[in-house]
Formats: C-alpha cells, structure tokens, sequence
C-alpha cells in the first residue's frame, strides 16, 4: 500500500545536529565511572590511555563503513536498512528488533540511574524512584511531539553545555593535579590476571564509545547527507576520542592509583579532592544533564528504526505514522511506553536486560560490517557517494574485532546466553508466523 506524503519524515537536519547526537548519544556516566574500576585492573597509566585509543580508533574505522553504508541506503533505523538489504528480511527484522530492544532496555536502566540521581540531590523522592524515571520518560515523551527541529536543537544545546562542562573538569585536573597515577610509575599486573584485566576494561570502553554512529539512524532526514555527513561523523567521534583520552589523563594526573582504585565515581571524587565533599553535588548535577542528554538521544533515534521496520512490513503499521511536526508519534509511544513497562517489571529482568543491552549494540554492529562486505558482491552497482578505506581488509577486520568483543560479551556473562537464545526463539516465531501472514 503506498504511504502518505504525510507520513514522510522530515528532511531538516544537518551538520550540527549530527556532531551533536554524536557527543550526546555517546557520552554518558560511563567516562565518569570506569576510570575507577579499570585503574583497579591495570594500574598502569600508558596501558589504560593505549587501550582507549585503541577502541577510538575501532569507533573512526567503523564511521567509514557507516558512510558508505548510510550514503548508499539512506533510509532511517541504520542498521536495521543495511542487514535488511543485504541479507533479507528475517536477518533484518532480528537485526532490527534486537536494536530497537537494547536501546529501549538502555532508556529504561538509564531513566533509573537519572532518579537515582535526582534523589541524591532531592532524598525525598528515595522511596520514588522508579516513578521518578517514568516521569523524566514522560517529560521526554511529551517533549518530543513537538515535533523534529524542535527535538534537534535541544540535542545541539544540550551536547555543547556536555561538552564545555566536560572541558571545564580537564581544565581542573590538569591545573590542580600534582601527578598521580603517572608519578608513581606502577608496575602492570602478573600474566595470570592482565589478560582478564584487558577484556574486562576492552568491554567498559566499548560499551563507553556506543554511540559513535548514532548520526546514521538520521540518514534519512539530514538536507544534504553526502556533503554533511562525512565530516559531521569524523568530528563526532573524534570529538569524543579526545574529551576521553583527556579525561582518562586528567583523573590519573589527579588521583594516587590507592584512592582511584577504590573510586566508583572518579569524577566526583576527584572534584571532592580539590573542592571539598560538597562539590560532589555539582558532579551529580552534570551527570543528571549528561544522562538526560542520552535519553534525548535515544528517545529520537529508537523510534527511528521500528518506523523503518514497519514501512517495510516488519512491525505495526501503526508505527509508520508521522505527526504534522515530522516526529514518527506511534513509534515514540511504543518506545517510551515499553522502556516504562521494562522499569515496571521485576528488578531481576531489568538487570538481564541491561546485561544483554550489549549484546545487542555489538551484534548490530557485526550485522553491519558484513552487509557492507555483502552487498559490495550482491550490488556492485549500487550508487556509493562514500567508499570505505581500504577495503575489504577493513570491513573483515572490523568483523573479526566485532566477533571478538561480541564472544566476550557472552563470556562476561553467561548467564545471559538462555535469555538471547530465548530471544531468537520468540523473534523467529514471530517473524514466522505472524509477519509472513501479512505478506
């Protein structure tokens, strides 16, 4: 059935949309977290900068493969569009609602960590919690039907007060720090557990770079994407490169490896150091704007890749609808209504959720990488605006990264392999027997 015209999405967005939604749809609590545990692991200031590098440098080689993929098939939802091309319908449709699922579990664990946030700065709404995570989703919710220019520049406002603030805790590190970690010139860990050590930080810092290819989902509606794209992206993720490898330096120039190793929140026990425990607050108060920053995010691209998947025929019809202000509305309320159900559930199934949140991010990215390298052989034709580097020495060894880490997710959490394999079940029979009917 052919579609409306009013159900087109809007094209409007452009270059500063898409750095912003790089920086906001990457960085989160995690750079402000992990620098703790990953000190603990490693001890050795060089070790833990190289392996950041590295995983920067796995997030700009993949923004090439996301180029030529997003400019070849600019359609909305990433890598849903890419797996459904190259593969076909089923592997597009697992490739699309294991996407849509992690990020909605991710909305969910993320709107909890928010309250528990405002909760510290307001202990009232302690025994509230999760009513407090379901009002920020419905604040969101509410937000985002005012339609997608309004939903863009509150994207580019709220990345550059992130990244200024951000920029401002480097510029105090760097000035009141007197050596840290990198004076004391600690030894790295004996063999039996540095190789344990690497996987677990390896894992921490890739799951802290997600994001980097958030501007893709928005192929579809940026003005001009093969003259905007391209470098929108490479800033991007640069961008977040090196506000991380600044504040992984900054923190080990500022904190004993002792007192950093024993750091759930280095950031804000770092500021605490210089400033006193009562500009702690101040630190909870960004990392209450940092997530908020990612929750916009995710409340507008999520949405984006089930409203693809029902063009096509592969979710309800209803989520291709697209109100007057160019926000794809039904597929906004399914996103946020199911992230609320998810805050609803059992505390146990939350938790499996957000355990297995990663799965999903790291297999859409395999899922991605090998259509690239399919679709090169199945559609030697295809209009490509952007070629990626070196290939195809790169797409199969971003595959071959991509499977390593996706095998140590699992083996970081096997208990989480029946919940996948359950996953997979349903999805199939679904795919099966409900979406084959229509066709």
């Amino acid at each position: 059935m052919k579609k409306k015209s009013s159900n087109q999405l809007w094209k409007v967005l452009g270059t500063s949309f898409s750095v912003a939604v790089t920086i906001g749809g990457t960085i989160g609590t995690g750079i402000l977290r992990k620098p703790g545990p990953i000190a603990e692991q490693l001890h050795n200031p060089w070790l833990i900068i190289f392996l950041w590098v590295a995983v920067a440098i796995y997030a700009l080689l993949g923004v090439s493969c996301v180029l030529e993929l997003s400019l070849s098939i600019p359609k909305a939802g990433a890598w849903y569009g890419y797996a459904e091309r190259a593969f076909g319908r089923y592997i597009g449709f697992i490739v699309g609602l294991s996407s849509w699922l992690g990020t909605v579990s991710a909305l969910g664990f993320g709107s909890y960590t928010f309250s528990e946030y405002l909760a510290l700065l307001i202990p009232a709404l302690e025994p509230y919690l999760i009513y407090s995570a379901v009002g920020i989703l419905v604040i969101l919710w509410g937000f985002h039907q005012l339609g997608v220019v309004m939903a863009g520049k509150s994207q580019e406002w709220l990345s550059g007060i992130k990244a200024v603030a951000l920029l401002l805790f480097i510029g105090i590190c760097f000035w009141y720090g007197e050596g840290g970690v990198w004076a004391e010139n600690a030894p790295i860990p004996s063999q039996s557990t540095l190789w344990s050590g690497i996987l677990a930080a390896l894992l921490s810092i890739f799951y802290a770079f997600d994001g980097w290819h958030t501007a893709a989902y928005f192929t579809e509606e940026n003005k001009d994407p093969v003259n905007t794209m391209p470098k929108s992206m490479f800033i991007g993720v640069i961008s977040v490169a090196s506000i991380y490898v600044l504040i992984n330096v900054g923190i080990l120039y500022s904190m004993s490896l002792a007192d950093l190793s024993q750091s759930k929140l280095a950031a804000s026990d770092a500021i605490g150091h210089y400033f006193g425990p009562g500009a702690g607050r101040w630190i909870t108060t960004f990392l209450m704007l940092s997530i908020l920053g990612i929750l916009n995010t995710q409340v507008m691209f999520a949405p984006r890749v089930i409203y693809s998947m029902s063009r096509d025929g592969l979710f309800f019809p209803q989520a291709s609808r697209v109100n007057a202000a160019g926000s794809p509305t039904f597929a906004t309320h399914l996103t946020v209504g199911t992230a609320c159900l998810f805050l609803f559930s059992s505390k146990a199934i939350s938790d499996r959720l957000s355990d297995i949140a990663t799965f999903f991010f790291v297999a859409s990215y395999l899922a991605g990488f090998a259509s690239l390298i399919r679709l090169r052989k199945t559609e030697p034709e295809l209009h490509r605006p952007y070629r990626v580097w070196a290939y195809p020495m790169l797409p199969w060894l971003l595959v071959f990264i991509s499977t390593a880490f996706l095998v140590g997710t699992l083996v970081q959490n096997l208990s989480s392999l029946p919940f996948v394999g359950l996953f997979m079940l349903v999805s199939y029979g679904i795919y099966r027997f409900v979406l084959t009917q229509r066709v």
